[in-house]
C-alpha cells in the first residue's frame, strides 16, 4: 500500500520506482475585483498571487510540477478567465507550460459577490532528490524577499522586485549550494525558520542583527528561506539575486 505522509505544508505519496508525489495547496479570499472584496486588486493579480504559493512550495521540495488545479468560487466570465490568465502567466514565468498542467473549476450555479480561490499544485521528484529535512548543522538561514501582506502586496503588484517568486526558487536550486528551501507564509519568518530546523532535527538560532520583522506575515510567500553552508556566504554575495536578502540566523 502506498505510504502517505505530511511534512510541514506538503503531503507526500511514495510511488513505485522510488518516486514521490508532492502536493501543496493554498486559498485566497476577499481579495479581488468583486463587490465585497476587502482588498481591491485585479482578478489577474489574484491569479498570479494565488498560484505562486503552492508552486513555490512544490518547487522548493525539489519536485517538478506535473499538475496545477484551480477551484474558483467565482463565475468564469469575466472573473474566472482573468484569474486563470494570471495563474497561467505565473506558470510560464516559472518555465512551465500551462497547457500541460493547468485545470480547474468555477462557480456557475450561484451568483457570488466576493472572490474565493483554492489552488493545488502537484509535483514529482525522485526520493533521493527530495529537499526535505536536508538542512545541516551550522547552516546559515537566508531570507530572500521582504515580508508583505494585504495592501502591501497589492501596492507592489505581481512583479514586485522586493518579493520572492518561483523563478527565485529555481535559480537557487541551480546555484547548487542550497541544502533546503522553505517559502514563508502567514506565520512569519521566525516560525518557518523553526519549522525548517525541526524537520532536520536541529534548532534555529536567531541572528539578533536582523532588521526584518521576523514575526510579520509574509502573505502569499513573499519571503523564501534558504539553508546554505556558512562557507558559501561569500559566493552568495557575488550573485545578483534581484531581490533583497539577509542572513536571519543559523542552525545548531
Amino acid at each position: 500500500m502506498p505510504i502517505i505522509k505530511r511534512i510541514r505544508d506538503l503531503s507526500l505519496l511514495d510511488l513505485p520506482g522510488e518516486m514521490v508525489l508532492v502536493t501543496a495547496c493554498d486559498s485566497l479570499g476577499a481579495i479581488g475585483a468583486k463587490e465585497l472584496d476587502v482588498v481591491k486588486v485585479s482578478s489577474y493579480f489574484v491569479g498570479r498571487a494565488a498560484a505562486r504559493v503552492p508552486l513555490m512550495e512544490v518547487l522548493a521540495a525539489g519536485a517538478e510540477p506535473v499538475a496545477f488545479y484551480n477551484t474558483l468560487a467565482v463565475e468564469m466570465v469575466p472573473y474566472g478567465e482573468e484569474i486563470i490568465e494570471g495563474m497561467a502567466r505565473e506558470l510560464v514565468l516559472a518555465g512551465i507550460d500551462p497547457a500541460l498542467v493547468l485545470n480547474g473549476s468555477t462557480e456557475e450555479n450561484v451568483p457570488t459577490r466576493q472572490t474565493g480561490v483554492g489552488v493545488v499544485a502537484v509535483g514529482l521528484v525522485p526520493q533521493k532528490d527530495l529537499l526535505l529535512g536536508k538542512a545541516q548543522k551550522e547552516d546559515l538561514v537566508i531570507a530572500f524577499g521582504l515580508p508583505k501582506v494585504g495592501p502591501e502586496v497589492a501596492a507592489g503588484g505581481p512583479d514586485d522586485p522586493e518579493v520572492a517568486k518561483p523563478s527565485l526558487v529555481k535559480n537557487l536550486l541551480k546555484w547548487g549550494y542550497v541544502h533546503e528551501l522553505l517559502p514563508v507564509g502567514s506565520k512569519g519568518i521566525l516560525y518557518e525558520c523553526r519549522e525548517l530546523a525541526g524537520t532536520a532535527g536541529l534548532v534555529f538560532q536567531l541572528d539578533h542583527k536582523v532588521t526584518l520583522n521576523v514575526k510579520k506575515s509574509a502573505g502569499p510567500a513573499t519571503c523564501l528561506l534558504a539553508a546554505v553552508p556558512s562557507e558559501t556566504l561569500s559566493l552568495l554575495k557575488n550573485v545578483k539575486w534581484l531581490v533583497p536578502w539577509q542572513v536571519v540566523g543559523r542552525l545548531v
